[in-house]
């Protein structure tokens, strides 16, 4: 089922409304979703697809004529259209809109929103007028007459079984990627692999997502931020199904001049935590700023595994002296991703997706190592009989013991004598130690304290 409509008559709020949780960004601001986005969820007895489109508009310029492009994509594939009207303004756009959908007039609903009292219920049925035998008064941001638009819905649609739970909450043949569904959201245990792209705008997160999808999952444009919602993907890849999110580009905070962007960086944030690894985006051309030590340092904090993917790596003369180059450039302003691997990528021309999602599948299986107790306190000896912790007349440490707690992300507790001024160093030591011995070789680890006399 789609929600279709021009800018701003309330669709991202029916849908949000409709699967019965925030995920399409709601603002006044005209404009605010651009790509479909989409969501699995119950209506009645029917599990439905619900997607959001963009505003459709007359508009010639070239962002609008894409996202309008996309809406009519997402309705030739619905099985009901739901078209929003406002019921404040009936314009030239909607009455062109709705009669380039006649053609789907046996799955086009017309729902006249924010009619909230009963002037406005009366002025609703002024739509009729349009041609339809029927027209469903409702205000999405209080719910009033939102069961009877569901009623409508789910007469228009094929029968379809309850599913028994939902949730709400290359080039050679071995890396050829398998496409499946682009732009859906299954239960999150469906998928082997969940991958979040960050990094600034216009560095092609959108140009990869839709090369790994096989779709226009996202919209591509040269406008930087395009991308506002968290845009989700699927694809299978040696047997594995990964989920894809792709995000809203993120500036430092002075260029954030708008509470629309503050919610898709807040977004594009929280999907670091929906994530096992980061695909962090640098464009090569334009070098790296400090709002990315930032997106660094979130990522190293939730603990998740993370690619450094140096993209539009056509652009670049290709030679070893140039990777080591990029490579030093980014060390040296990344010390906090020291462990991370860093891969050159044109997401463009598809060079490098083979070793990226290769690399991805090997930094998941680190993160769900769990390494049991009494191995890990015989290597701690062994650290310590290599490697004693320094002393002075004040401070004798002595390591007691070390337990893993968790996986993904990997954490550690080690017990010693006194906490306090305990030396950094040496806690860097064993955490290198618990990382060269162990395998933890590219993923951020943490090694806690804890006072054990």
């Amino acid at each position: 089922m789609a929600i279709v409509g021009r800018p701003n008559v309330g669709k991202s709020t029916l849908f949000n409304r409709l699967i019965r949780k925030r995920k399409s960004i709601t603002d006044p601001t005209p404009g605010v979703t651009r790509d479909p986005v989409s969501e699995t969820t119950i209506l009645g007895n029917r599990k439905l697809e619900v997607i959001d489109t963009g505003g459709l508009t007359e508009s010639r310029e070239f962002l609008d004529r894409l996202i309008t492009q996309r809406s009519f994509s997402a309705m030739e594939q619905a099985d009901v259209l739901v078209f929003v009207l406002d019921v404040t303004e009936l314009t030239p756009e909607d009455e062109e809109f709705i009669n380039r959908l006649r053609q789907f007039r046996d799955r086009l609903i017309l729902a006249v929103n924010k009619v909230d009292n009963p002037t406005r219920e009366l002025e609703a049925y002024n739509f009729l007028s349009l041609g339809f035998d029927s027209v469903f008064p409702l205000s999405a941001a209080h719910g009033a007459g939102v069961e009877e638009l569901v009623e409508e819905i789910l007469r228009r649609i094929p029968q379809l079984p309850v599913p028994e739970r939902i949730s709400e909450d290359g080039n050679d043949q071995e890396s050829q990627i398998n496409r499946v569904t682009a732009d859906k959201e299954s239960e999150s245990d469906g998928f082997d692999i969940s991958i979040a792209l960050l990094g600034q705008p216009n560095t092609g997160k959108s140009t990869l997502i839709n090369r790994l999808t096989g779709a226009d999952t996202s919209i591509v444009s040269p406008v930087a931020g395009t991308t506002r919602d968290v845009v989700q993907g699927s694809f299978e890849y040696k047997q594995r199904t990964f989920r894809i999110l792709d995000t809203a580009g993120i500036r430092r905070k002075s260029r954030v001049e708008e509470d629309l962007e503050y919610y898709s960086v807040n977004r594009a944030f929280k999907s670091i935590e929906d994530a096992d690894v980061v695909i962090l985006m640098i464009d090569v051309d334009k070098g790296l700023v400090e709002q990315d030590k930032k997106i660094a340092a979130q990522i190293v904090k939730k603990g998740r595994g993370v690619v450094l993917a140096a993209n539009k790596w056509d652009t670049l003369e290709d030679t070893p002296n140039t990777l080591r180059a990029v490579t030093d450039r980014i060390r040296f302003l990344f010390p906090v991703l020291e462990f991370a691997p860093i891969l050159p990528l044109s997401a463009l021309e598809g060079q490098g997706i083979p070793k990226l999602l290769n690399t991805v599948i090997q930094l998941r299986t680190q993160l769900e190592k769990r390494i049991d107790t009494g191995t890990l306190n015989n290597a701690l000896a062994r650290w310590i009989e290599r490697t004693p912790p320094p002393q002075n007349k004040k401070h004798r440490w002595k390591l007691r013991y070390i337990t893993q707690v968790s996986k993904h992300p990997v954490q550690f507790i080690l017990f010693v004598n006194k906490t306090k001024g305990f030396p950094e160093s040496y806690l860097g030591y064993i955490r290198n130690s618990i990382r060269r011995e162990f395998g933890f070789t590219n993923i951020p680890i943490s090694v806690e304290l804890r006072d054990r006399r």
